[in-house]
Parts: C-alpha cells; sequence; structure tokens
C-alpha cells in the first residue's frame, strides 16, 4: 500500500495558515505518514467548538491515522482535546514548530510512547523563529512572519494565553527571506504577526515597524508589493507614516484593530486607543496617501455596550471611511476578564447589532467599488481570470491573464464584492 501524506486542517487566521505551510514541511523533511494535523483558532468560543467538531469528522474520514490537535486552542484549554477519544496527541504552538515533534511521529506506533499532551508554558518563549516558507495559497503572493504574541492584555482576549508574549524576528531574517521569495517569482510580500506593530521592541535598539518597512524596499529593490496585515494603529511610527506617503511599493491598504467606536467600552476592552485617536489616524493617512483604503476589527455586544455605545461604533465606520469590516460578535472566553462582567449582553441582541454593522460595512464597500468604475489599476492576478488592485479590491477578467503577474487594466464594472475589467 502507498505511503498516505498527512492531511492538515487549518482553523483561523493567516499566521495559522502561514503555520501550517511549516507544518507540512517539517513533516515532509521527517517522513509523516498517515496523519492529520488539525491547527485550532481560540479567538472565539465557538472556534474551539469549530474546533472539536471538525476533530470529529476528520476521525471519521481518517479511522486509522495519527490524529494530532495543535494552534492556539490546544495551547489554551489542552485538556480540552486530550479527553477527546478521536485524539492522539496534543502539541503547542512552540512544539509544532521543532523539527523534533515531526521526528517523534515517524513511526507507526508512536502512540501510547509519549506523552498525549505535548504543551509548555507559552509565557517562557523568548524566540520567533522566521520560519521559510516559499509562500502559499497563489503563485503570485507570499506571506512572512516577522513577530509573533502579544504584551498586551485586552479584556476580551485569549490569543497572548496562546501565542505568548511578543517577539520578532531580526530585520536581516525577513529581508533575506523576501529576497529568496522575490527570486522564487513572488509578486507581493506580506508581512504578518500577531501584534505587527510591536515588532522591534525586543530587539536591539528597539527598532520600529515603519523601519523594518523601509529597509526592506531599501534593500529588496526588485520587490513590486509590500502589504502590511493588521495593525494597531495608535503604535504607528514616524517611518511608517512616510513609507506610506512616500513608497509607491508600499500597498495602500491597512487593515486596523479598533474594535470598537466608543471610549467608555475601549477603557473596558482595556483598548489603548480612544476613537478620536482612530479617527485622526485615517485622516492623517489618507491626506499622505489618498488612494489608501482601511479594513477593521469591529466587536459588537462587549459587556455593559448599550445602544448609545453601539450607536459610536456604527458612526465611525463613515467617521473613518472604512471599506472591508471583520464584525465579530462578542463571544464569551472564559479566562478572560470580560467573561467576568455581569452585565453581558444579550445573544440576540449582538447578532442583531453585529448584523446591522455588517450592513454598514456592505453599503461601504458598495460606495468603494462605485467609485472605482472607469479608474486604472494595477492588478496582481491570483489565478488566470481573478486579481487584487493595490487597496486589496478583487478584480475579475473575461480572458485569461498571467497568474501571478501585474496587469494594468480599466475598471469597466462592478458584480458583487468584485470590479470587473476588459
Amino acid at each position: 500500500m502507498a505511503a498516505k501524506p498527512p492531511v492538515f486542517a487549518t482553523l483561523g487566521c493567516r499566521l495559522n495558515a502561514y503555520e501550517t505551510e511549516a507544518m507540512k514541511a517539517l513533516s515532509k523533511e521527517a517522513g509523516v505518514e498517515n496523519a492529520v494535523v488539525v491547527n485550532t483558532c481560540a479567538v472565539t468560543a465557538e472556534a474551539v467548538r469549530k474546533a472539536r467538531q471538525e476533530i470529529r469528522r476528520l476521525r471519521r474520514e481518517n479511522p486509522t491515522a495519527k490524529l494530532v490537535v495543535t494552534g492556539c486552542a490546544a495551547q489554551t484549554e489542552p485538556e480540552t482535546f486530550a479527553s477527546m477519544a478521536e485524539v492522539d496527541l496534543v502539541v503547542g504552538n512552540t512544539e509544532k514548530m521543532q523539527a523534533a515533534t515531526w521526528e517523534s511521529l515517524k513511526g507507526p506506533d508512536f502512540v501510547g510512547e509519549t506523552e498525549k499532551v505535548q504543551v509548555d508554558d507559552i509565557m517562557s518563549v523568548t524566540e520567533t523563529a522566521g520560519h521559510l516558507i516559499d509562500g502559499f495559497g497563489t503563485r503570485s503572493r507570499a506571506y512572512v512572519q516577522v513577530q509573533n504574541g502579544c504584551d498586551h492584555r485586552c479584556t476580551f482576549c485569549i490569543i497572548p494565553y496562546g501565542r505568548g508574549n511578543s517577539r520578532s524576528v531580526p530585520a536581516g531574517v525577513v529581508v533575506d527571506q523576501i529576497k529568496r521569495l522575490v527570486q522564487k517569482g513572488f509578486n507581493e510580500v506580506v508581512l504578518t504577526g500577531v501584534d505587527l506593530t510591536s515588532w522591534g521592541a525586543d530587539l536591539p535598539a528597539q527598532p520600529k515597524l515603519g523601519d523594518l518597512v523601509m529597509r526592506i524596499l531599501k534593500l529588496v529593490p526588485d520587490l513590486p508589493r509590500l502589504r502590511i496585515s493588521s495593525i494597531d494603529s495608535i503604535e504607528v511610527d514616524e517611518n511608517l507614516m512616510q513609507a506610506i506617503a512616500t513608497e509607491p511599493r508600499l500597498m495602500p491598504h491597512l487593515h486596523l484593530s479598533l474594535q470598537h467606536g466608543d471610549d467608555l467600552i475601549l477603557k473596558r476592552m482595556k483598548r489603548r486607543h480612544l476613537r478620536d485617536d482612530a479617527i485622526r489616524f485615517t485622516e492623517e493617512a489618507r491626506a499622505l496617501r489618498p488612494d489608501i483604503t482601511f479594513g477593521a476589527d469591529i466587536i459588537a455586544g462587549f459587556p455593559t455596550e448599550t445602544e448609545d455605545h453601539f450607536a459610536n461604533s456604527l458612526k465611525l465606520v463613515e467617521e473613518c471611511d472604512l471599506t472591508w469590516l471583520h464584525v465579530f460578535p462578542y463571544s464569551r472566553r472564559e479566562g478572560t476578564p470580560a467573561a467576568r462582567i455581569p452585565q453581558q449582553v444579550n445573544g440576540k441582541i449582538i447578532r442583531d447589532r453585529a448584523a446591522r454593522l455588517r450592513a454598514a460595512g456592505e453599503a461601504q464597500v458598495r460606495k468603494h467599488l462605485e467609485a472605482q468604475v472607469g479608474r486604472t489599476h494595477r492588478i496582481l492576478m491570483e489565478n488566470a481570470r481573478m486579481g487584487r488592485t493595490e487597496q486589496f479590491t478583487e478584480v475579475t477578467f473575461e480572458s485569461d491573464q498571467g497568474e501571478g503577474t501585474i496587469v494594468e487594466a480599466r475598471i469597466t464594472g462592478l458584480s458583487g464584492h468584485q470590479l470587473t475589467a476588459a
């Protein structure tokens, strides 16, 4: 019988997807066979429920495989998964990136020979390795992890306990990896992390994210497009603002971790910005780069949120001219301070407010799309018929284009959430 390669399932964020690619490479190098690996998310209670559901499904489909659970939910509540009959091994977020873990999975009878739970204290981890992934998802765009973990303790968030404290990949390692990716033909690189704007705080001389961006653009002149994933706008430094203003290769699209539009709720969330800070940042960035677009994370129904508090989040969508919203109905997470607040919002009200936020987001998307008709954009092709503008808007074509190439095209119309081009 032919050897069966491992099956990987990824839940949650882009960083998880990146790390799944690293695990694939590690498992291939170790010669792991007939295994199922579930890389979990812990951001909400619903995410943990979905992980358990996925584990049961994969066990039914792979009855003889070694089933390994890892990721943030495995890190924060390992016993939840260890108690499942379907699970053979629970591996922490640090252990999943170590070659020794995958070496131990090589043998057909590893179960019973090792501890079922291999999860160490994530807070003791002081380094983030720059895993050399050649890119994933498409042949056009590569993701580079430059930071992991978070030093902040927002009252709703469990992620620091899954990812540990903030730690950075040194700039030289990042630059070398991006050079390698450009040589392999990638036309766009995306910098990723858990709390990206904290990059550099643990490195000598404490450089800022803007320093890293400027260094990449200077030392990798052949890189056509550099993109930044989610940032905390209150931590943006002068060099990053300078790059926004002067570097056309830095893409004019920023996803902001805003979470709410009311000052009292922001304080109860233990965020470090107020609504005026968010408005000021978007106005300053737009003055420097008029074509910039913003996405944002916003939570609906945080404990104690009244209709007036929620109205401030709705107003913030227009006041910051946000285009791409990620709306999260508040989900109570045991182990977080917010879970202990007595005034939890009714679930039906939370769902209603989330729907209203999404409707506001839909209107903003429509406004953005309509404004692009007749304009010419440079579009990075993700496949033969679909690519993305510099603002990350999807564009579809009637004829085949070269996958991974950057094409210049005039926008002729829109269809759903996509633009169309001739």
